[in-house]
């Protein structure tokens, strides 16, 4: 894995996080400007799971295992715009709280591929 990717998808996420809670805090629910945060986390998701299916199909392995660190990486890859998904049904400061949830997840599970990967 790219350490640089997995520090910046962590770093936005953790700032999603941050701003979406700040959105809670003020009972706000969310907003466009936080699906456009959502993109931008979201994109470098996506550039984080096509860097490790190309890993994998150029017959690199992750030192944790192969189906964990798949499960994973499709997991990071799900996690915000599914919190995103929930916040458009819960139009209240709760929303928000979800979105910010599941930022700090992936951030988490960020986490967890480095070790995986056995960085």
């Amino acid at each position: 894995m790219l350490d640089a990717l997995t520090v910046a998808v962590a770093v936005t996420a953790l700032a999603l996080a941050a701003w979406c809670g700040h959105a809670a805090y003020r009972d706000q629910p969310t907003k466009d400007w936080h699906f456009i945060g959502m993109a931008v986390v979201s994109v470098l998701a996506l550039a984080q799971l096509v860097v490790g299916v190309v890993q994998l199909a150029r017959g690199e392995r992750p030192g944790g295992g192969m189906a964990v660190f798949i499960a994973y990486l499709i997991g990071s890859f799900a996690a915000v715009p599914a919190a995103g998904f929930l916040s458009l049904t819960e139009r209240t400061r709760w929303g928000s709280v979800t979105v910010a949830a599941g930022a700090v997840v992936l951030a988490v599970l960020e986490v967890r591929l480095y070790d995986i990967w056995g960085n």
